[in-house]
């Protein structure tokens, strides 16, 4: 930065659409952040609701979405939706749940918590990406 602006790598990951995923296992942590990334998208985890909470707050940008698993230790999806939404800057931010649930009343109790959308696992890295295209335009 010796012109006093910003480089074109600085300015390319400044326009980069964030995606912050939540998920206890870390094969599906690795497979959304290879789909994401090899799609264009920089990528934030958290292992649980509570770590993706302390990653949203170090996060120096806030995410264009969040997809989170609902069945998680510590903090699980719903209690993580509940509290993205409870904090004003980050209330916008489309949140899609990403689980292996298919009930209807847990995707209903998603919904009422905040809950943009619903993926099921195992997901197809193009659906995923489609489905973030669909919240992020």
């Amino acid at each position: 930065m010796v012109s006093g602006k910003p480089s074109v790598e600085a300015q390319a990951s400044h326009n980069k659409i964030r995606v912050l995923t939540v998920d206890d296992s870390k094969t599906i942590q690795v497979m959304l952040r290879k789909a994401l990334e090899s799609a264009g998208y920089e990528v934030i985890q958290g292992g649980d609701g509570v770590e993706g909470l302390e990653a949203l707050r170090a996060s120096s940008s806030p995410p264009n979405a969040i997809i989170t698993d609902i069945n998680m230790p510590r903090m699980d999806g719903f209690e993580f939706i509940e509290a993205v939404r409870k904090i004003p800057e980050y209330r916008h931010i489309p949140m899609l749940c990403l689980t292996t649930e298919s009930d209807p009343e847990k995707k209903l109790r998603a919904k009422k918590a905040g809950a943009t959308g619903w993926i099921v696992k195992p997901f197809n890295a193009d659906s995923l990406i489609a489905a973030i295209r669909r919240v992020t335009d």
